[in-house]
């Protein structure tokens, strides 16, 4: 169900672009943004991506999460103990970001709504990824009439609400396209009515995105149910990462007096008076039961989690999500269909 949220003026972002407007912010991120995580990082992003390369680089005991297809059976016999083998990363890998362009994203202070802060997410790391070989690609849903129209890939179908598919390239120009198109994005009054589903968005990819690879699912999550289980699928097959927009007023109301609550996606209106303490009170723990619930499913989920609230400094919020992927060991392609020891059993037999 969607929520309701206080109308303000349609950000920067969301106006129709302007000549040169992708070009000037993807410059000034490469300034503000990447050049400084070089300085921090030494250029160094292999938690971004998580391939599955050919070249051994190193034994240890099977883990729960091992895919059992990787068990060295030599060493295993010898030792009495399931060990696999670990494989360095191919860092020729693609990455798809599934971009929810709803109009509840329109929601946050002037210049700094929860859809900038996914333009500057989306321009980063497309970049970073782009600079080093990686080819990177884009689904866009909620974008109504602003999206132009773009060929679907062969065999690909597009689900209602999925308005474009811009397939995998390594290029700055394909970044700049990208973003353009992301500026291009109409503000909530020119948007269609509608709640938001992403199943829809997350069912499209499933069917389109075939070789394994990274996927980005940028999102609000303000969402109608059932969305959990391809989020689930997508994660069985590919490295997932749900990077989830808020906006702290999302979570706690201040007492501001009487305001009008409007609702982006469906137009429906809601006067409330915020000097009610009990009724801010209430906001507040549904807001809370709401976040425990959410963050519930995208760990059920298998996705890795990346929260950006508005007022966030993006660049600190890069820094602390790479440093955490980097502690997570890699996660396998395929969950493992069968234990070691039920393995060791059926290769004895046969």
């Amino acid at each position: 169900m969607s929520r309701s949220a206080p109308d303000a003026a349609p950000p920067a972002a969301s106006a129709a672009a302007l000549p040169g407007q992708a070009e000037r912010l993807l410059r000034q991120l490469e300034w503000t943004v990447i050049r400084r995580l070089d300085g921090l990082l030494q250029g160094d992003y292999r938690t971004l991506l998580r391939g599955g390369g050919l070249d051994l680089a190193d034994l240890r005991e099977y883990q729960p999460h091992d895919d059992v297809r990787h068990i060295d059976w030599n060493v295993t016999a010898r030792l009495a103990v399931p060990h696999v083998r670990v494989f360095s990363e191919d860092r020729e890998m693609a990455a798809w970001f599934l971009l929810d362009l709803s109009p509840s994203l329109d929601f946050g202070p002037p210049g700094q709504a929860k859809r900038d802060i996914l333009a500057g997410f989306v321009a980063v790391l497309a970049r970073l990824l782009t600079r080093h070989g990686n080819r990177v690609g884009a689904m866009l849903y909620g974008a109504g009439a602003a999206a132009a129209p773009s060929p679907a890939p062969a065999g690909a179908v597009l689900a209602p609400g999925v308005d474009a598919i811009l397939p995998p390239r390594a290029s700055r120009a394909h970044v700049l396209h990208l973003l353009h198109r992301l500026l291009q994005v109409p503000g909530p009054a020119a948007a269609p009515p509608g709640a938001t589903d992403l199943s829809h968005l997350l069912g499209t990819a499933l069917g389109t995105v075939r070789r394994r690879s990274a996927v980005f699912v940028v999102s609000d999550f303000i969402t109608a149910p059932g969305w959990e289980k391809p989020l689930a699928q997508l994660a069985q097959r590919h490295d997932v990462v749900a990077v989830r927009l808020l906006d702290p007023l999302e979570l706690e109301l201040p007492d501001v007096g009487l305001v009008t609550l409007r609702d982006p996606e469906t137009g429906d209106q809601l006067q409330v008076d915020t000097r009610d303490k009990a009724f801010r009170h209430r906001f507040a723990r549904l807001a809370a039961q709401r976040e425990a619930a959410l963050r519930e499913s995208l760990a059920r989920a298998g996705a890795d989690t990346l929260e950006l609230a508005t007022g966030d400094d993006l660049l600190d919020a890069l820094v602390r999500f790479m440093e955490l992927r980097g502690r997570q060991p890699a996660k396998p392609a395929y969950r493992a269909p069968a234990s070691p020891t039920v393995a060791v059993a059926a290769a004895r037999a046969a």
